[in-house]
């Protein structure tokens, strides 16, 4: 028995001695890497655990001021005759956003956490939408709402004058009870249908595996549909809000049940 017995456990106790001294020899950062991934996705993105944790703590407080926001803005759509166009996507899912920060840190490696989540602006998003005769008048009565009524306008990106590429009018708007930032588009029937088709295409461009070629592909289809978008009279011309003054808003009929902080 000790003849057959003895050289196996030693070729065990060896093998066990020469697989701890791999892990060994490879330091404590690779078996920490192991296992600091909290989040992967598409295209080698991914997170680790303490900025996943942190990104999942943001995507919360983002709900939690959500309905005040969302007061705001669906009084504005009412006030300015707006179609509010897919108000149940209003908040940005968790997954997108880690794939959105993972991108934004990857791209740029001297960024953290912390600074990519300070300036995300789409996390609370919304869409209104008015038909091409009363766009212009529509939007810049719904923005004026919003910026008499406290929140701040933080970006204005006004792409109707573009020969080429996406046209539409985004801006974003720091909310002056939770401080948290949001995105209003402001669309035409038209403007909104490109969004829609190209959007596949956009987040396949942006993403960072996609070779420069495919990138310039992907910019022409996008070119392409967004080219056939008729621009609505003055919409070139829309311009951020100048503070007004204006009566205090009235809670839309439902408020009940979809704006707590309107009771």
């Amino acid at each position: 028995m000790s003849t057959t017995t003895t050289p196996t456990i030693g070729r065990n106790l060896l093998t066990a001695a020469f697989a701890t001294a791999l892990v060994l020899s490879a330091g404590p950062s690779a078996t920490a890497a192991a296992g600091d991934v909290g989040w992967k996705g598409e295209g080698g993105l991914t997170l680790s655990a303490a900025d996943n944790a942190k990104v999942d703590a943001y995507a919360d407080r983002a709900k939690e001021a959500e309905g005040s926001i969302s007061l705001d803005v669906r009084t504005a759509a009412l006030a300015s005759g707006a179609e509010l166009v897919g108000f149940e996507n209003r908040l940005k899912s968790p997954d997108s956003l880690k794939r959105k920060v993972a991108t934004s840190l990857k791209e740029r490696p001297e960024q953290n956490v912390d600074t990519v989540l300070q300036g995300l602006g789409d996390a609370v998003r919304y869409t209104l939408q008015w038909p091409d005769g009363t766009y212009t008048g529509g939007a810049a009565t719904a923005s004026n709402l919003l910026s008499a009524w406290g929140n701040d306008s933080t970006k204005w990106s006004n792409t109707w004058s573009r020969a080429n590429g996406y046209k539409g009018l985004n801006t974003g708007w720091r909310a002056p009870r939770s401080g948290q930032l949001f995105e209003v588009q402001f669309h035409t029937p038209a403007s909104k249908h490109a969004q829609e088709v190209t959007h596949l295409l956009y987040e396949e461009q942006r993403l960072p595996s996609t070779s420069p070629a495919r990138k310039e592909e992907l910019q022409a289809q996008q070119d392409a549909v967004f080219a056939a978008v008729p621009v609505p009279p003055g919409a070139d011309r829309l311009s951020s809000p100048a503070p007004l003054a204006v009566p205090a808003r009235t809670c839309p009929a439902d408020h009940v049940t979809t704006a707590p902080s309107c009771r």
